[in-house]
């Protein structure tokens, strides 16, 4: 049975893994990683598809700002199992990401990626023109989907992160812990 359903923490280590698998560590290498670093998902908005217990597929979206003052989302990555590739799950996993973020009331969603896919959706390069991304990037693959008309009439400038910041963990209580042994392995380790 194939469920998308809301990513939870245990999905972590599998949705990394998936992943590695599709991009490999060039993923992090990608200028839309550099809106991602240290910031948390939209809320709601970080998916996975589930079958028979193992997640087969994820996408993420993200807050930013399509230029000063427009909020909109960035969407990425998004993956499916290669086993399971050309199923049709992808297509499924973006038509109920992109259902979430207009029912939350999102207007606008980004991306970079193949034209040709994310055209069936909606996305095209029409709101794209005037905004531009950190980092070097195929300007063609710069695509944008208004989920409300007029979301991005007049949208330009430099798009920026304004996700929340993701918590990072107490580094003093960490060692201190590990200073206990009360992490195992953590001071077996150093």
């Amino acid at each position: 049975m194939i469920t998308i359903r809301a990513e939870t923490i245990r999905d972590i280590e599998a949705r990394e893994a998936l992943l590695d698998a599709c991009f490999g560590p060039a993923r992090f290498q990608k200028t839309c990683e550099r809106l991602r670093e240290g910031r948390t998902a939209a809320e709601g908005l970080s998916l996975v598809i589930e079958q028979d217990s193992a997640i087969v597929g994820t996408v993420r979206l993200w807050r930013i700002s399509a230029g000063p003052n427009r909020p909109a989302l960035m969407l990425g990555p998004i993956a499916i199992d290669p086993a399971c590739q050309s199923l049709g799950l992808g297509a499924r996993l973006m038509r109920d990401a992109l259902a979430r973020a207009a029912a939350q009331g999102h207007e606008a969603v980004l991306l970079v990626g193949d034209a040709p896919y994310y055209e069936r959706f909606g996305f095209s390069t029409k709101h794209t023109g005037s905004l531009w991304l950190p980092g070097p990037y195929e300007r063609n693959r710069f695509l944008a989907l208004e989920l409300k008309a007029g979301a991005l009439d007049g949208a330009r400038g430099l798009v920026s992160a304004t996700g929340e910041t993701a918590q990072k963990p107490d580094l003093a209580a960490l060692v201190a812990a590990a200073a206990q042994g009360a992490l195992g392995g953590l001071n077996r380790a150093a």
